[in-house]
């Protein structure tokens, strides 16, 4: 061997020597990350990731409260909605409102003119004629029997008069008032609004001849609105009058208070009815709107909440998605009973994880493709 091969030898066999010690610690360090790959319940995500699948994470509630959730459709309140009609039948010669306008209550909205209408005024001015008549004797009479020149009988029966005279007037003019009053003739009667408010609709057109009690328009005062609700019986068992609801639409949130808990089931449904009241003076909630409505309900149990679509199973048991550093684990849980749209955890959690609480069916699709992925 000479010079440059006994030089050599000994470099070639530390690199051996080198390249045999780094194996097996590669090899651990790999064997150590494919474990940690094939976590069980474990979905690696970005922070990108999560925000492109739209997964919402918040921390679990503890129990006091909860809410029952359900579609509802915006509807006039019964108090606040009238059906202006006509008292008699006619020909309409005046419309003095169209749809969206707003009316003060007692303004002229229709005049119907009619024969009908003629007659009714003309009994008022006749009864008219009869009471000036009737006071006129009686002021004679009073002045005579002051004078002691006719009877008290002759008096009696003036005074009789004049209040009979008086009743036939009022009674002719309350006839004319309920049939709708004023009109501007003797043949015209003015139908006016019975409440201040918006006319939301309008049955009738100028010169169209109508029956009485025809609706002409309908008047609501929209400054507050209603929302009809369907709740089971237990359900309903939770809810008082003055109960919170949140009534939430596209763009849009307002709070509520329930003002009425049917006593009686729907024959038909057989749910309980319940009314909330929306404060409408912004005017931004319309009539026939479709909403969802959540009630406001205590707790039955004073343990860890979260939102019901936040439970998926997950190999037959229920679990909850845990946010991680890597992204989402899928951790089995013990559910206890439901208070509206939440479900009470009893044990699994301990109420400081944030959870995956919208899209969470997303995380469940994407561990089903990593275990079918693993088993291939």
């Amino acid at each position: 061997m000479n010079f440059t091969q006994r030089a050599i030898a000994p470099l070639v066999l530390a690199l051996v020597v080198a390249g045999c010690g780094s194996q097996p610690a590669e090899q651990e360090k790999a064997e150590k990350e494919e474990g940690h790959a094939g976590e069980e319940g474990l979905i690696r995500l970005t922070p990108q990731q999560v925000a492109a699948a739209r997964i919402e994470v918040a921390l679990p509630s503890r129990g006091g409260t909860g809410a029952i959730t359900l579609p509802a459709t915006v509807e006039g309140d019964p108090q606040g909605m009238q059906v202006v009609s006509a008292a008699i039948g006619g020909k309409v010669v005046a419309l003095t409102r169209n749809l969206g306008q707003d009316v003060r209550r007692g303004e002229t909205l229709a005049i119907v003119e009619s024969r009908e209408a003629a007659s009714l005024k003309a009994e008022v001015e006749a009864a008219r004629a009869r009471l000036a008549l009737a006071q006129s004797n009686l002021r004679r009479e009073q002045r005579l029997f002051a004078e002691r020149v006719s009877p008290e009988q002759d008096l009696i029966a003036a005074r009789t008069a004049a209040t009979e005279a008086n009743i036939a007037l009022r009674l002719a003019q309350q006839q004319v008032s309920a049939a709708g009053g004023g009109g501007g003739g003797l043949n015209r009667l003015g139908i006016g609004s019975p409440i201040s408010g918006q006319v939301i609709a309008r049955s009738v057109t100028l010169g169209q001849t109508v029956a009485a009690d025809a609706e002409l328009y309908r008047v609501a005062n929209l400054s507050q609105v209603s929302v009809n609700l369907s709740l089971s019986p237990a359900d309903a068992g939770r809810v008082r009058p003055g109960s919170t609801v949140e009534i939430t639409a596209p763009g849009r949130r307002t709070t509520a208070r329930v003002s009425f808990v049917s006593p009686i089931l729907d024959e038909g449904t057989r749910f309980v009815p319940v009314i909330a009241l929306i404060d409408n003076r912004a005017g931004q909630w319309r009539i026939g709107e479709p909403v969802t409505a959540a009630i406001s309900v205590a707790s039955s149990s004073s343990g860890i909440m979260v939102p019901a679509g936040a439970v998926q199973t997950v190999e037959g048991k229920p679990s909850v998605f845990v946010r991680v550093p890597q992204g989402f684990k899928a951790i089995p849980v013990a559910l206890g009973q439901p208070s509206g749209n939440a479900v009470t955890i009893l044990s699994g959690l301990s109420g400081r994880e944030q959870i995956a609480v919208a899209n969470s069916f997303t995380l469940k699709a994407e561990l089903g493709k990593s275990e079918a992925v693993d088993e291939d």
